[in-house]
């Protein structure tokens, strides 16, 4: 099973220009280098936190900038930005008709699933980029400090 890191890679690109927005190299290229991913998939990412409008960009500049203050960006935002497949769990399409479980599972899972999605997605919006951010300096700081 492939996992998508989608909304990671997200959340510390917006991350990553909100910290170092003063004093930084905002550039696909360095952010790719902290995610250790490559600039394509940065720039990709960056495009969809464009359309969501979540970043701010301008061609031929790597100056790119939060659209709004953290405090009122939610990690439901960012997931909804980058993410194709919104759900978070997937039921097994093919399974034997002709079986008593098999033949229903799909439709209970279904239902078990789409209110675990409703409450993942109730503590997504519940949660800021800006507590992200602060919890990320703080760690920052105990580990210099070490």
């Amino acid at each position: 099973m492939k996992y998508s890191h989608k909304l990671s890679d997200a959340v510390h690109i917006l991350a990553y220009v909100d910290i170092f927005q003063n004093d930084g190299d905002l550039s696909s290229n360095r952010i790719a280098r902290s995610i250790e991913s490559n600039p394509s998939l940065v720039r990709r990412l960056m495009s969809a936190l464009v359309k969501a409008g979540l970043l701010v960009t301008q061609p031929g500049v790597a100056a790119p900038s939060l659209s709004k203050p953290t405090a009122k960006i939610s990690l439901l935002e960012v997931y909804n930005a980058v993410e194709d497949d919104r759900n978070l769990l997937h039921v097994d399409e093919k399974t034997n008709p002709d079986c008593p479980v098999g033949a229903n599972i799909q439709a209970a899972l279904n239902d078990a699933y789409a209110k675990v999605q409703a409450q993942a997605e109730k503590s997504m919006a519940e949660i800021t980029l800006d507590q992200i951010v602060d919890d990320i300096q703080v760690r920052r700081l105990n580990t210099s400090s070490k």
